[in-house]
């Protein structure tokens, strides 16, 4: 894996910090609560159908209905989203700066809302380094399925063992390499920065 690699990121927790508990330790008083509420309320499984394109307003009612007593917080989600942005990972930033700066092709794959997508691409001006983004909301699918990565090679003439995929997640890391790309597991801007240098792809 040498030079004329395409680099393809995902955005949350690979460029974006992203964590609803910091939002929800400002609604509940104990970490067990928090913990609770994002376990049986907001779900991961019940936020990546967000990520899958249903609108928070469907979203916000099908919890409701199902923990009404939690209306308020369940409601947060949607209202106070802004708060679970982190901010950038500065250490990914400056290697997607540099990869930009020797001219290497930028792509990203990214399981986000395409509305709360929207928001935040206007925060973060580094957003407009890729080439392509593919939105899983836009687009009515989400990482690990092969047609979201299928979607980005196709979408942009690009054959998949020439893509180096980012993310932060095992199972979308296995979910790239399965469609042929080569994948790399993001841990930490540093352990990126070693495994890129060690293909070649930075000096």
């Amino acid at each position: 894996m040498t030079g004329g690699m395409n680099v393809v990121f995902d955005i949350g927790n690979v460029l974006i910090g992203w964590d609803p508990r910091v939002l929800y330790r400002k609604i509940f008083a104990s970490e067990d609560e928090v913990a609770w509420f994002l376990g049986h309320v907001c779900t991961p499984e019940w936020n990546l159908e967000q990520d899958r394109g249903r609108s928070f307003r469907d979203a916000i009612a099908e919890a409701t209905q199902r923990y009404p007593q939690h209306a308020d917080a369940i409601a947060a989600y949607d209202r106070r989203w802004a708060e679970t942005i982190l901010g950038p990972i500065t250490g990914t930033v400056a290697i997607l700066d540099e990869l930009e700066a020797q001219g290497t092709p930028l792509y990203a794959i990214t399981n986000w809302h395409q509305d709360k997508f929207r928001e935040t691409r206007g925060r973060f001006s580094f957003l407009e380094r890729f080439r392509d983004i593919v939105v899983s909301g836009d687009e009515r699918l989400v990482k690990p399925d092969p047609a979201i990565y299928r979607l980005l090679l196709e979408r942009n003439g690009l054959a998949a063992g020439s893509c180096l995929f980012i993310d932060d997640s095992p199972r979308n890391v296995a979910g790239a390499e399965a469609v042929g790309m080569r994948a790399h597991h993001f841990t930490s801007p540093e352990a990126l920065r070693g495994h890129l240098t060690a293909a070649g792809i930075l000096p």
